[in-house]
């Protein structure tokens, strides 16, 4: 998959069912040795400064279910929308 299509996709809570934000709109964290993506940072707030989010959403890698072909499914988050474990 290329970025430019990946960029596009809504990051959606298996648990929750709502909208966590947009990969365009993300940071990536990059392991330097591997050139693997280990994270999807989400920034402080949603789309435009609105939303209730105070402090960044680090999604592992690890925690996506599916990569469909408009939006990411992650699980294992909590109820404030947190990683479990982070």
């Amino acid at each position: 998959m290329r970025l430019s299509e990946f960029s596009g996709k809504e990051i959606i809570g298996l648990d929750t069912g709502e909208r966590m934000g947009v990969i365009g709109q993300s940071d990536l964290e990059i392991n330097a040795a591997t050139g693997e993506i280990t994270a999807i940072i989400l920034p402080e707030s949603s789309f435009w400064g609105w939303g209730k989010r105070k402090e960044e959403v680090v999604i592992p890698w690890n925690a996506i279910v599916k990569i469909g072909p408009d939006m990411i499914i992650v699980g294992g988050l909590k109820a404030n929308n947190q990683v479990a474990g982070k």
